[in-house]
């Protein structure tokens, strides 16, 4: 008997927790106008959401809104520049008009962070937010392209022009030097895996910029911490847009773009290219036979390869309430061609969220799910180095059968000089290469999670919070030569390679939130546990065919591996504030990760953070002109585990040893078992932060920014470093190497110069400066090990690198001889500095090389304006990077006259720079290749039109015309000095975009 009392006396407890606290509500239709308290005008653009969830709608041009509200509710108007607004709604008052008031705290809009959100004025760490009407306009793909340049401190390069292609994110110059330095990336709660799957290397591919609202970036590890060691490179969280208030709305969003080819490469052509070679033959000592080979034609290479590209993209965007359900739900197609010819990219996007509230919003439930459908056409970019190369005297095609009437360069000794054997180690036709490759992938991949915020009855102000999440992308394709291609290993014959993968990451968090304010003190605390899992798995299969009658099967080769990893995660947050002037924010983090062995397999990250509102003291209250001045102070510690593709580099991972390397017993050949290098101690990168701050406002804020100066110091540096070689497939260990410290500057501002109902005018600048130095090295099992490592692989050659890591230098700089010129500034081939003096064969003395500067800029400036006149619109935002150096491989390994001829019969064009130098001979470690990248790019400018009430009232829109990467100015003598990582080789062009834009509500 007592038993069943005790069930149910916990029935009765849980019931109470579940079932409503009230009945359900009145539902009212409330309309009104926000105006201007100083002027009396209408205010555009306001906010208005329902209190404690997330529907709202926003006020038109001329200030008035409509909003479905249940009596009882709190309405909330909030806008830049002016104090937050509040009204109840009520059954006898409908018409609810509203006078904003200048604020003199300034911008106070809600900042998502870690694990719940926070008032920007409340912030305590550095934080960015960046909105939907702040984004980079134009023909954009992938989220990325977004924020560049908007942000200080964080630098987004573009890897390539290919359609889809992915940028490289570096916030604050990043902490690692092999491991990643990618920012972890949050998407409506989720965190993704930034690994991509097999034929997609973009894994923000998932999202389509259109269905983003906001972006913000987390920086300092005060901020960051929460995530702990995820969290080493910043955090990025991205929200996506969400239903509304009023009823059905329909968006569709359009456009039409056209990308050109911006520069060439500037090479001899085919009557120049002639005369160079029989200037070579008479004066200089080249084989006479080279006269024999040469051909009638002018061929642009260049031209042939590439094409004016016109791509397409359609969205459509279902938004309101549905059966008191906030929805929205889009669709989108994108088809990207690429200006290299054979290149596309079609991808079908869908996302879905809804927010439906239980139990009188006690419940509150979000629902995510996107999903993404890519068609990948990869053109073979070998054809970029061979247009640059191929002689330009000969024609595109020939008469011969073998080929498929590409011209190919023969043997000297082959009688039929149109159908005998190729040249194996000529460049190969540049339209033979684009013909004959077929590269093609398909991927599909969906990310969704629930998360329910449960207001507990029992006591007011705490919260539980469940979010449960799956990411799933699986890949497939196919990269299948021709049988007609010349560089086929086997005459005839061709190859076909396949390949597939599958990504999982599964998600599992649990928190508890607890507000709560007593007096003057007010108190937010978060306490929670994390779970993910992350599963790879992939095969791939190469096979070649003699194409007989019978179809000959000759061989095959295949690879397949599957892997695994977990974290395990408890974490913590007190924010308290005192006076709404004080604030303190402390964080702790306890992450345990399979990829580190069991003694070093947890790491505690622990933060503190200060913020003082200096403008709401006592001594300032006859400052009017000062809206706002915080100062923050923030310390923390994150960690690093995501260390590449080797999942258990703590454990001896056996691999069966390949053909070449099997023991013969007799007349039997065994293969081996080897195992990967490993390193059973590896443990946590750890990044220590320190960072200052200051907020500030003027005349209510229409004059904005921060300042941050920040230091940052990792310790226990994960590195792949050589080691002896033995019995090892790789002489490369994953291992603890030392130390690297970065510190830096970052400014932010933003000035509405103009703010009236019929002209705006804001303008917006960042400007941030990093430097890195490795101040620690160790554990090199090498003769290097007291002068560092080498890095920075280049083309020519065998081996041969660049860039050194040393002691301190900054991380990845290059490591060049100097150059010496004669009296008339031309570099004297093969002579060099001698830098330790003690003479003899200098290009054969690393010591005599010289630390020459690195791939990251000193400075970066971003710069941004926004002019609104009346229905027109015009918009601009451009970046200025000072101090990049570039190594200019395409002209180390191609501008030597040596190149011309080769004594197997076949020529190839070189650039027109090796008149600068008139080098015979590769000079690759010479100074004269690595060149002042430094630039100043126009991302995007852009004009549009906006109308209301076309045809109908419902019916209102934006048509716009843009421009993307509209100009460079830059003395780099290549084809764009933004290279990732600060190597030029042949690299997939950025295209020049101009594109025609339509944006329609309903």
């Amino acid at each position: 008997m007592k038993k069943m009392l005790l069930k149910q006396k916990f029935l009765m407890l849980l019931l109470g927790c579940l079932i409503p606290l009230g009945v359900s509500a009145q539902q009212v239709n409330v309309t009104g106008r926000v105006t201007d308290s100083t002027n009396g005008e209408p205010v555009p653009g306001v906010t208005i959401v329902i209190a404690g969830t997330p529907t709202g709608t926003i006020t038109s041009i001329d200030g008035t809104y409509s909003i479905n509200a249940n009596v009882g509710d709190i309405l909330q108007f909030s806008f830049i520049g002016y104090d937050t607004e509040r009204r109840n709604v009520s059954a006898d008052a409908t018409v609810v008009n509203v006078v904003m008031q200048p604020s003199v705290f300034g911008v106070d809009e809600v900042v998502v962070i870690g694990y719940g959100q926070i008032r920007k004025s409340d912030a305590t760490g550095s934080v960015n937010v960046i909105g939907a009407d702040d984004f980079n306009r134009g023909p954009i793909t992938t989220p990325q392209g977004l924020i560049t340049g908007r942000i200080p401190g964080v630098m987004v390069t573009q890897g390539s022009g290919a359609p889809g292609s992915g940028s490289t994110i570096r916030i604050r110059g990043g902490s690692s030097l092999s491991a990643s330095n990618d920012p972890l990336i949050v998407i409506d709660g989720f965190p993704v895996d930034n690994s991509g799957v097999e034929g997609l290397a973009n894994p923000l591919s998932t999202i389509n910029p259109n269905d983003i609202e906001s972006m913000t970036v987390l920086k300092d590890a005060s901020a960051t911490a929460i995530y702990g060691s995820r969290a080493s490179n910043g955090v990025i969280i991205i929200t996506t847009k969400r239903g509304t208030q009023d009823g059905l709305n329909i968006n569709y969003t359009g456009n039409v773009s056209v990308g050109r080819l911006v520069k060439y490469h500037d090479v001899f052509d085919g009557n120049e290219f002639r005369d160079l070679i029989a200037d070579r033959v008479a004066n200089h000592g080249m084989d006479p036979v080279a006269l024999t080979r040469l051909g009638q034609a002018n061929t642009d290479w260049q031209d042939e390869i590439y094409r004016t590209a016109v791509s397409t993209d359609h969205n459509v965007s279902f938004y309101g309430r549905y059966n008191d359900i906030p929805f929205r739900a889009s669709i989108g197609h994108t088809i990207e061609n690429g200006i290299l010819k054979e290149s596309s990219l079609s991808r079908t996007t869908l996302a879905v969220t809804a927010n439906p509230s239980f139990f009188d919003d006690q419940l509150r439930v979000t629902i995510n799910l996107k999903g993404m459908d890519i068609h990948n056409n990869f053109s073979n970019q070998d054809a970029i180095s061979s247009a640059f190369q191929f002689d330009p005297s000969q024609p595109i095609r020939n008469d011969n059968t073998r080929y498929g009437g590409y011209f190919t360069w023969i043997e000297l000794a082959q009688a039929d000089q149109l159908n005998g054997n190729p040249i194996n180690i000529a460049t190969h036709n540049p339209m033979a290469r684009l013909a004959y490759r077929d590269d093609q992938s398909d991927v599909q991949s969906a990310i969704g999670n629930i998360q329910f915020d449960y207001a507990v009855p029992f006591l007011e102000g705490l919260r539980a919070n469940l979010n449960m999440g799956m990411e799933v992308s699986e890949g497939e394709g196919n990269n299948n030569t021709d049988p007609r291609a010349s560089w086929s290993l086997r005459e005839p014959s061709f190859n076909v390679q396949s390949y597939r993968g599958t990504r999982k990451n599964q998600l599992l968090d649990f928190y508890l939130n607890y507000v709560t304010e007593v007096g003057d003190h007010r108190f937010d605390a978060t306490a929670g546990y994390g779970w993910q899992y992350f599963y790879r798995s992939g095969s791939s299969r190469n096979r070649s065919w003699e194409m007989g009658d019978d179809g000959e099967y000759i061989g095959a080769g295949s690879r397949a591996y599957k892997n695994e990893n977990y974290l395990v995660s408890f974490f913590g947050r007190l924010n308290y504030a005192f006076m709404d002037r004080y604030l303190v924010t402390a964080t702790l983090r306890n992450d345990g990760s399979s990829r580190f062995g069991k003694d070093n397999r947890w790491g505690l990250f622990p933060a503190f953070a200060f913020a003082w509102k200096i403008n709401e003291e006592s001594f300032l209250e006859n400052a009017d002109s000062l809206s706002e001045l915080k100062m923050r102070f923030g310390y923390g510690v994150t960690g690093q585990q995501d260390i590449g593709t080797n999942y258990y580099p703590y454990i001896p991972i056996y691999r069966e040893s390949e053909q070449g390397a099997y023991y013969r017993f007799g007349d039997t050949y065994y293969s081996t078992l080897r195992p990967n290098p490993y390193d059973a101690n590896l443990k946590w990168e750890e990044t220590t932060t320190y960072n200052l701050g200051l907020d500030f406002g003027f005349l209510n804020n229409r004059i904005q920014g921060s300042v941050d100066v920040y230091h940052r110091e990792t310790v226990d540096l994960i590195s792949n470093v050589p080691i002896a070689a033995g019995t090892n497939f790789s002489n490369y260990l994953t291992t603890n190497v030392g130390s690297l410290e970065n510190q830096g500057i970052e400014i932010d501002l933003n000035y509405r110069a103009i703010s009236r109902l019929d002209l705006r005018w804001s303008i917006g600048a960042n400007f941030s400066a990093n430097r890195n130095e490795i101040t620690s090295l160790s554990n090199l099992d090498t003769e290097d090990a007291g002068v560092g490592y080498p890095l920075g692989g280049i083309s020519g050659g065998t081996g041969n690198t660049v860039m050194w890591n040393r002691v301190g230098q900054a991380a990845n700089t290059f490591f060049l001889f100097q150059q010496v010129y004669d009296t008339n500034g031309m570099p004297i081939e093969g002579l060099y500095v001698d830098k330790t003096g003690e003479g003899g064969n200098v290009a054969g003395n690393n010591d005599n090389k010289y630390f020459m500067g690195t791939p990251t800029p000193d400075f970066l400036i971003g710069i941004s304006s926004d002019l609104k006149y009346r229905n027109w619109d015009f918009s601009f935002a451009g970046r200025l990077s000072i101090g990049n150096e570039v190594y200019n491989n395409n002209w180390s390994d191609r501008a030597i006259y040596q190149e011309l001829y080769n004594q197997s019969g076949y020529l190839s064009n070189i650039p027109k720079a090796v008149q600068r130098t008139n080098f015979t001979n590769a000079q690759y470690w010479s100074s004269v290749y690595l060149e002042d990248a430094s630039f100043f790019r126009m991302d995007h400018i852009t004009l549009g039109y906006s109308f209301e009430r076309l045809l109908t009232e419902r019916l209102s829109g934006r048509v716009t015309a843009s421009v993307q990467n509209a100009f460079v100015i830059t003395d780099y003598s290549g084809l764009d000095p933004e290279v990732s990582g600060g190597i030029d080789n042949n690299i997939y062009p950025r295209p020049r975009t101009f594109m025609l834009g339509v944006n329609v509500n309903f």
